[in-house]
């Protein structure tokens, strides 16, 4: 484990805060950017590394995703996790005689102080605090053994299959160790809860249990230095190098990246902010359609008439630059008949992207719809082809009729007066 945080002291350290602080702006600068330079690949010295575009489920990059390595801190995300799973935030628990090396993370507990789990997890996300996960183990577990096997329980239940645990630290051993992919997966995993998100976005954070309050800086230098990037978990041991699981926001989308083994803090920052940029500028928000937005047109019956029919709601998607999103819609009539009132559902919208239907919205009418009077009615019915044809086709059967009729009445005329002329 890396030597208490003391930013001042280490050279390395204030070489990396100046590498993030120019980092910083050149993510500032970034979209004003060519889209040519966004879509050309990063450079990354890490052995090890992934970036992800959660919302598409896109592997942005990727390099030996899948290879088992040593993980060092980042350890702890499972075992933040696991404490989320199994105890309140309110939860007191009393912490345990925890003796660490001398290069270890530690917040400073000793044996008995009443802590709440709340500030026994940020000390363990923000200074990577070993004596705090030890005493998260032991309290919810049992006994540490019995923590770890929940770890790994909680692994293969997640499907990480390239990740085992075998404490709850993060110290070397040949049974801790991931992948990136894995600890991508795990990270948006813990994404999802509110207070790791709050908690790994902190500069810096100050515990007011136990003993007395602490305060302690995020040993995340990117999530100190630059805005955009929002966590997630730092790591280092002599056999696993530097390591960083990476997040940042901006404008709407959000990357993930993991970088493991960098020979050193400038370097993990480095290639850690390379992904994350690399995967900010290469994806926009699009919107697919507006609530209201006229996506289909409807004749109404018994008159020279249309609705408008429009989309329900607005539909916005993640894509990558280039991409396309398709708009179709299925069900619409070609005719309403009223009344019905604006806003009836009368159809579906499609939004597709690659393909793939990715949202469903009803399609409803723009305006209300009355019912078609009588005069209407008789309107249509009249200027009707179908009508015109019966209507010449009566009359041509009435003057037939008329004619036949005609010509009877001159039958009989004639056999009468055949039948009054005089004998010779």
């Amino acid at each position: 484990m890396t030597a208490r945080w003391s930013a001042s002291v280490r050279a390395g350290g204030v070489l990396a805060l100046l590498l993030a602080l120019t980092a910083t702006l050149l993510l500032a600068l970034a979209p004003a950017r060519s889209a040519h330079a966004a879509t050309k690949a990063p450079q990354v010295r890490a052995p090890a590394a992934i970036l992800v575009e959660p919302a598409t489920g896109d592997v942005v990059f990727q390099r030996n995703a899948n290879q088992r390595r040593g993980i060092a801190s980042t350890t702890k995300l499972m075992t933040a996790l696991v404490t989320l799973e199994h105890a309140s935030l309110d939860d007191v628990m009393r912490t345990i005689d925890y003796h660490g090396g001398a290069t270890e993370s530690l917040a400073g507990f000793g044996e008995g102080e009443r802590v709440t789990v709340r500030d026994l997890l940020r000390a363990l996300l923000i200074t990577s605090a070993n004596d705090a996960a030890a005493t998260l183990a032991q309290r919810i577990g049992g006994t540490r053994a019995k923590f770890v096997a929940m770890m790994n329980a909680k692994a293969r239940e997640l499907k990480l299959d390239d990740t085992h645990y075998d404490n709850p630290v993060g110290l070397d051993g040949k049974g801790n160790y991931s992948s990136a992919t894995d600890l991508a997966k795990l990270a948006l995993i813990l994404r999802r809860n509110a207070f790791f998100r709050e908690t790994t976005d902190l500069k810096q954070v100050t515990l007011k249990s136990g003993a007395h309050p602490r305060t302690f800086a995020n040993r995340n230098l990117l999530v100190r230095s630059t805005p955009a990037v929002n966590g997630v978990k730092t790591g280092h041991t002599n056999a696993a190098g530097y390591i960083l699981v990476g997040s940042a926001s901006r404008d709407g989308i959000t990357v993930i990246s993991v970088v493991l083994g960098d020979p050193s803090e400038a370097a993990r920052d480095s290639d850690s902010l390379t992904l994350l940029k690399y995967g900010l500028n290469r994806y926009h928000v699009v919107t697919a359609v507006k609530k209201g937005q006229v996506v289909a047109h409807a004749s109404l019956s018994h008159r020279d008439e249309q609705v408008d029919l429009a989309a329900s709601e607005t539909v916005k998607r993640t894509t990558k630059r280039g991409d396309k999103l398709v708009v179709t819609v299925t069900g619409a009539p070609t005719e309403i008949d009223g009344p019905l009132p604006k806003g009836a559902r009368v159809g579906t919208v499609n939004v597709l992207q690659r393909g793939k239907v990715v949202a469903r919205i009803p399609l409803v009418t723009a305006d209300a719809v009355d019912a078609a009077t009588f005069f209407d009615r008789l309107r249509d019915w009249l200027d009707s082809p179908v009508t015109l044809v019966l209507l010449a086709a009566f009359a041509v059967c009435s003057l037939y009729l008329v004619l036949l009729r005609r010509r009877a009445v001159r039958r009989r005329q004639r056999r009468r007066a055949g039948r009054g002329a005089p004998v010779a």
